[in-house]
């Protein structure tokens, strides 16, 4: 009886392994989020809270963010005037730290209350920061 049992653990052993959920998915946090007028060497030069649409002709969100893995993952950038999408850069996150941004252009008549939110690659709110342009 002990052979079988022992033979039967040895087969339905690996098929459980299979349908066990899989550890906890990697986590991002997100440690810096701005939007700038400039990125330089990899880092914003400033933190816009308001701002001229006559003064910049682009703004770029940048984000700071670690993960507890190495695994190549993505976020998303999706930028809002008011509740109106406006666009959406899907970005790589190669490492454990990582830095990326994305930008819009600016033009004149574009003043209102938007907002950068920024999502992992399923979807959930990492977070959002709001400017106004004039």
């Amino acid at each position: 009886m002990k052979k079988i049992s022992l033979a039967t653990m040895a087969l339905v052993l690996p098929l459980l392994m299979l349908f066990q959920p899989d550890s906890e998915a990697a986590t991002l946090k997100i440690t810096e989020m701005a939007v700038t007028t400039k990125v330089v060497r990899g880092n914003p030069i400033d933190s816009v809270h308001r701002i001229s649409s006559a003064s910049v002709k682009q703004l770029f969100c940048f984000t700071r963010l670690v993960s507890d893995d190495e695994e190549e993952t993505t976020i998303k950038h999706v930028w809002y005037r008011g509740n109106e999408k406006v666009g959406e850069s899907e970005l790589p996150v190669k490492g454990k730290k990582w830095r990326t941004y994305s930008s819009r252009v600016v033009e004149k008549g574009m003043a209102g209350d938007w907002r950068v939110d920024a999502l992992d690659s399923d979807g959930k709110l990492l977070r959002t920061v709001k400017f106004r342009m004039n």
